[in-house]
């Protein structure tokens, strides 16, 4: 029994350590996710066209932030249509962080598109948030509740749909949401009826989509509702979304944890100094050219990205970009989204990831594998929910830097027990001797003690 009693302990002093350190460092890349700027600038977004003729679409941006595909892929569909007046608001003018680090200027407030459409709009959509469930989200979730009741079509792409039921305005509504949390959504919001195993949830006033890039199939088939179906088809050529089909596809195989899928825990844990990679904001580029550099290599887990420029950018369909920082100094690399041709800032080693036609994150998938791994580029796709099928993945199959610092570290663990162990043993048995000694040192002569003597 003692056997066992120390072979468990020596488990425990093997995961003590890589736990002790692992922990903290995965919540602050977590935490990095979403971290706002560090100053507080102030950039005045595009002025507004609105056209009353045309239905008017919004995505709401929390004041903590969103994920950058639920928020830049939806508002790219609807706006390359023609069809839609379409604006990025939230409670405040101020740059809002979207996965990775990139800041957004939203084109209006709340009480700012009030005074422009004098009513609710149209279409939400609502992307997931990094502070779902939390009082930080009141001003959005308040705002849509009083768009829900006054007829506004909610869309919620990803965890957006928890942001959705924390109001209980879908409560008693069919709904889906990221692979990853729904189990956890069904116990936080047992009113809803969630669904599996789908890309997207139609039920009337609410429509919902699985994981990140489910978002695009949704927003589609949001596209099929309101203008055609042509309209729709034309959009995915636009974007070159290579899985369209008519009407947007919904039915898909649901996601599991796996084995593999550790390599998240060891990026986020493990990763030791990560490359720091700085992507370059340029005028005119596309909206998902931006959000699959952004939250490919955010959502790995492997890298840190830092959105670079020397000034505010306008993208291809009007959102406003705030960079971080004006130099490549101290980058390890440079990737410069988009097609246009731009002046590139001198330092690092430069990608283009989109010269080549095609959808814009399967380039940085590959790029992805190339510079860390298959498992962390496997991971990642199936995170955004991404088929990796025809991708061709090369790379190293898997981060061994991180999983011999993990190593190292158990190790480490269980020599600390091994001598902690040694020494109380010897501290014990020299407790027990030492009576022994005294007993010994006290020799009886004629009745009395030597001492007495």
């Amino acid at each position: 029994m003692r056997a066992i009693f120390k072979a468990v302990l020596l488990v425990l002093g093997g995961v003590a350590l890589p736990a002790a350190l692992g922990a903290p460092a995965t919540a602050g890349t977590l935490a990095a996710l979403n971290a706002p700027r560090a100053d507080n600038a102030t950039v005045s977004p595009a002025p507004v066209e609105y056209d009353p003729a045309k239905p008017t679409a919004v995505v709401v941006v929390g004041d903590k932030g969103a994920v950058a595909s639920d928020t830049l892929a939806p508002y790219e569909i609807l706006a390359t249509t023609g069809k839609f007046n379409v604006y990025a608001v939230a409670s405040t003018a101020d740059p809002l962080p979207l996965t990775g680090g990139l800041d957004l200027v939203p084109d209006l407030t709340f009480a700012e598109l009030e005074d422009v459409l004098g009513g609710p709009a149209d279409l939400v959509v609502v992307p997931a948030m990094p502070d779902v469930g939390r009082p930080t989200t009141k001003p959005v979730t308040d705002w849509l509740t009083t768009q829900a009741s006054g007829g506004a079509l909610i869309l919620s792409v990803c965890n957006g749909a928890a942001v959705v039921a924390s109001t209980g305005i879908l409560d008693g509504h069919k709904a889906t949401a990221h692979w990853l949390r729904i189990d956890d959504w069904e116990n936080s919001y047992p009113d809803v009826d969630w669904v599996r195993e789908t890309r997207y949830v139609d039920d009337g006033d609410m429509i919902s989509t699985a994981g990140i890039l489910s978002g695009i199939d949704g927003t589609l088939h949001v596209v099929e509702r309101l203008i055609g179906t042509d309209a729709a088809a034309d959009a995915a050529q636009d974007i070159e979304w290579p899985y369209y089909e008519s009407p947007a596809r919904a039915q898909m195989e649901q996601a599991r944890l796996e084995p593999s899928d550790a390599v998240v825990a060891l990026n986020a844990g493990f990763g030791g100094s990560r490359a720091i990679i700085g992507i370059q904001l340029s005028d005119g580029v596309g909206e998902i050219e931006l959000a699959s550099v952004f939250d490919t290599y955010a959502q790995s887990l492997a890298v840190d990205t830092i959105a670079v420029g020397e000034h505010a950018v306008r993208s291809r369909h009007g959102l406003t970009f705030v960079p971080r920082t004006d130099t490549g100094a101290g980058l390890d690399r440079l990737i410069v989204p988009g097609t246009m041709e731009h002046d590139v800032l001198p330092g690092p080693e430069t990608v283009h990831p989109h010269r080549q036609p095609g959808f814009a994150y399967d380039p940085v998938l590959q790029d992805l594998a190339r510079t860390t791994d298959l498992a962390t580029a496997q991971w990642t796709a199936k995170a955004l929910e991404y088929p990796t099928t025809g991708l061709n993945l090369h790379g190293s199959p898997w981060p061994w830097g991180q999983t011999l610092r993990l190593i190292a570290l158990a190790i480490t663990g269980v020599l600390v027990f091994i001598t902690v162990s040694i020494v109380a043993s010897l501290r014990a048995t020299r407790a027990e001797a030492e009576p022994v000694f005294r007993r010994r040192g006290r020799v009886s002569s004629g009745g009395k003690d030597r001492a007495d003597v």
